[in-house]
C-alpha cells in the first residue's frame, strides 16, 4: 500500500544530524516527516558510540584560541569562521537534550553535557523529536528526489520495509539530507547504512561536492570484531608475527605504520599499557569495547590479540555535499545536507574531524538546516499542486533494459567497489597509475549500474540496487579527486607525489554521472549564469546537457521514464 505525504520539512536519515535538524525544524514550528532507513535511535555510527563534542565554554579568547589550534592542522582548507559558528552553536543548542537525557554529573554538580553515551543519545534524540510532533517512517530508505520543474526540490521517494509495506512518497518544501557518509561496506560497526544513497541523490538532482579525496581514514580493531572505539589503542603496544614490537612513531596517527606492517602479515597488539583506573571505568566509558575479548576469552591487558584496520570511507573522513551557504544548502534550491553527507572541510579542511568535531558539526549543521527548511516552508508554502518529475536513475531505471539476474549484477557492483576502495595499497598508498586504473574499473562498472541494473520487486533487492549503484558514484568521486590532487595533504597521502603542493591548497569539486569531473572550489562562481552545464542544476541546464536521470520525463527513453508525482 502506498503512502502518500504531503509536509513542510523532510529529513532523510535519522541519525545524530538527522534528528538535529529535525528538532530544529519542529521547534520552529514546521511540520516534519524523518524517514530512516534503519529504526531512527539505534541506526548510524553515533548509537554504537559514545560520542564527545567540541565544547568550549563562551569565553572570546578560549573560543579563539580553539579554533586557531584546529585551523593549523587543516592544512590551509579549513574556515574558521565555521569554527566559531559550530562551537557557539553546540554550547547553546546540546543542553535541550537535558528533559530526555540523563547526563553524567561532575564533582562540583555541574551537568556533564559534551560526552554522551551513544545508545541512549539516539534514543533520547528520537524522543525529543516525537514530543515535538516529528512524524518518523522507520525501515523506510529513500531512493530518490523529487524536483520542480525550476530544478528545486520536491520531495522525495522510497520504500517501507516493514507493515504494509508499498511505496512512499513524500511532498515537502524543504528536505535535508543527513543520510550519512559513506564507508564502502568496510564493515565499520554502525555503518552498513552509509553507502552513499544521500550523495547519489543529491547529484542526480544537480548538487556538487567536495572534498572526497580525504577519505582514507582508518580505526584499529581487533581482527575479527567490527567494534572500532578506538580511543582503548592510545595504550597499546604493536607486535609483528615473530614476536618484534612495530615502530609507530610515536605519533598518535599509527595507521600508516601499522598498514604497512599488515600488507607484509599478521599485526598484534597489547593494552598491557592501560592504567588500571582506567581499565576499572572502561565499560562505563564505551560499554561494547570488552565484548569482542572476552567472546574470545582473550585479557586484552595482559595477551597479544591479533588487529586489522577498518577503513571509513567519508564517515570520519571530511568529504561531502558541498554547501553554498550558512544554511548548509547543496547547489540544488531547498536541499540541505547536515552531518557526515556534507563535506566538513569547512571544519577540518584536509584532516578528519572524528570524534568531537564531527559531533559538534552533527548538532550545527543539523540545526542550521532543520531551521533553514523550516523558513523556508514558512515563506514559499507548500506547493503541491505543482507537478514533480523524479530525479532518480541508476538503480532504478536502466537505460539499455534490464538484466534478469539483477542480484547477480548488484554483488559484482559491490564487490567491485569494495576491491578499489578497501585495500591498503590503493586507498592508503595512493599512486597515480593505479588510481587511474581504479577510476577505469570503476567508470565500466557504473556504466553497468547505468545501462542494466534493474530494482526489482522485491524491497530488499530494490534498496541493494540502488545503494550498489551509490557505491559506485562515490567511489568514483573518490579515485577521481584522489587522481587530481597529485600531493600529500592531510588524510589524502599520494606515494608518487609526497610533499604539499603550493598549486593545490584549494578545495576540489567534484561530480557527474556518466562523466565525473573535477576542478578547483571558485567561490566566486555561484551563479547560474558563471557555472558549467555540468555545475548547474536540472533546471539551468538544455535537455542535451542533462543525464538521463535529470531530464524531464517527455525527454526520457520509455525504459527511462517514471511517474510523475
Amino acid at each position: 500500500m502506498s503512502l502518500h505525504l504531503e509536509t513542510d520539512v523532510l529529513i532523510i536519515g535519522g541519525g545524530l544530524a538527522g534528528c538535529w535538524a529535525a528538532v530544529a525544524a519542529a521547534r520552529a514550528g514546521a511540520e516534519v516527516v524523518l524517514a530512516d532507513k534503519g529504526y531512527c535511535g539505534t541506526s548510524g555510527v553515533t548509537a554504537t558510540a559514545g560520542p564527545n563534542h567540541w565544547w568550549v565554554p563562551p569565553d572570546p579568547e578560549k573560543r579563539a584560541q580553539a579554533v586557531r589550534d584546529r585551523d593549523a592542522r587543516a592544512f590551509g582548507l579549513a574556515d574558521p569562521r565555521w569554527m566559531a559558528r559550530i562551537i557557539d552553536t553546540t554550547w547553546r543548542v546540546l543542553p535541550t537534550l537535558a528533559d530526555y537525557y540523563r547526563h553524567s554529573v561532575t564533582a562540583g554538580g555541574v551537568p556533564h553535557y559534551q560526552s554522551l553515551r551513544g545508545p541512549e543519545y539516539l534514543r533520547a534524540l528520537r524522543r525529543y523529536a516525537e514530543t515535538l510532533g516529528v512524524r518518523i517512517l522507520d525501515h523506510s530508505p529513500a531512493l530518490e528526489l523529487l524536483l520542480h520543474v525550476d530544478g528545486s526540490v520536491a520531495g522525495a521517494r522510497g520504500l517501507r520495509r516493514q507493515g504494509e509495506g508499498g511505496d512512499w512518497t513524500v511532498r515537502a518544501a524543504g528536505v535535508v539530507v543527513a543520510t550519512g557518509g559513506c564507508a564502502f561496506l568496510s564493515k565499520l560497526l554502525g555503518s552498513r547504512t552509509n553507502t552513499g544513497d544521500g550523495h547519489l541523490m543529491a547529484a542526480e538532482a544537480g548538487a556538487r561536492l567536495s572534498g572526497m579525496e580525504f577519505s582514507t581514514y582508518h580505526t584499529v580493531a581487533e581482527r575479527h570484531s567490527t567494534q572500532t572505539r578506538s580511543a582503548s589503542y592510545a595504550f597499546a603496544d604493536y607486535f609483528d608475527a615473530d614476536g618484534r614490537q612495530i615502530d609507530t612513531g610515536g605519533s598518535p596517527d599509527v595507521t600508516v605504520p601499522l598498514a604497512r606492517a599488515l600488507l607484509a602479515g599478521p599485526v598484534y597488539a597489547t593494552l598491557a599499557r592501560m592504567p588500571a583506573d582506567l581499565r576499572a571505568i572502561l565499560p562505563q566509558i564505551q560499554p561494547a569495547i570488552l565484548l569482542p575479548f572476552q567472546r574470545q576469552g582473550i585479557d586484552p591487558f595482559t595477551q597479544r590479540f591479533p588487529i586489522t584496520l577498518h577503513g571509513e570511507g567519508t564517515v570520519r573522513g571530511t568529504g561531502g555535499l558541498r554547501l553554498v551557504d550558512d544554511d548548509c544548502q547543496t547547489d540544488v534550491p531547498g536541499l540541505y545536507a547536515a552531518g557526515d553527507a556534507a563535506t566538513r572541510e569547512l571544519i577540518a579542511g584536509a584532516t578528519s574531524g572524528g570524534g568531537a568535531q564531527n559531533s559538534a558539526w552533527a548538532v550545527s549543521s543539523g540545526t542550521w538546516s532543520g531551521q533553514a527548511a523550516a523558513r523556508l516552508a514558512r515563506a514559499q508554502g507548500r506547493r503541491a499542486h505543482q507537478g514533480v518529475e523524479a530525479a532518480g536513475g541508476a538503480g532504478l531505471r536502466p537505460d539499455a533494459g534490464a538484466l534478469k539476474d539483477a542480484a547477480a549484477l548488484t554483488r559484482h557492483l559491490t564487490d567491485g567497489v569494495r576491491a578499489e576502495m578497501l585495500p591498503y595499497d590503493k586507498i592508503l598508498f595512493r599512486r597515480g597509475p593505479v588510481l587511474a586504473q581504479s577510476l577505469a574499473t570503476l567508470d565500466s562498472l557504473w556504466r553497468d549500474a547505468r545501462d542494466r541494473l534493474a530494482p526489482g520487486s522485491d524491497p530488499t533487492a530494490r534498496v541493494r540496487a540502488r545503494e550498489a549503484a551509490a557505491l559506485v558514484a562515490c567511489a568514483r568521486w573518490t579515485t577521481a579527486t584522489a587522481l587530481a590532487r597529485g600531493e600529500t595533504r592531510g588524510l589524502h597521502r599520494r606515494e608518487d607525489a609526497p610533499s604539499l603542493s603550493p598549486d593545490l591548497a584549494h578545495r576540489l569539486l567534484s561530480g557527474g554521472l556518466d562523466t565525473v569531473w573535477v576542478r578547483a572550489d571558485d567561490p566566486t562562481q555561484r551563479s547560474p549564469a558563471q557555472r558549467s552545464p555540468t555545475q548547474r542544476s536540472p533546471a539551468q541546464r538544455s535537455p542535451a546537457q542533462r543525464s538521463p536521470a535529470q531530464r524531464s520525463p517527455a525527454q526520457r527513453s520509455p525504459a527511462q521514464r517514471s511517474n510523475v508525482a
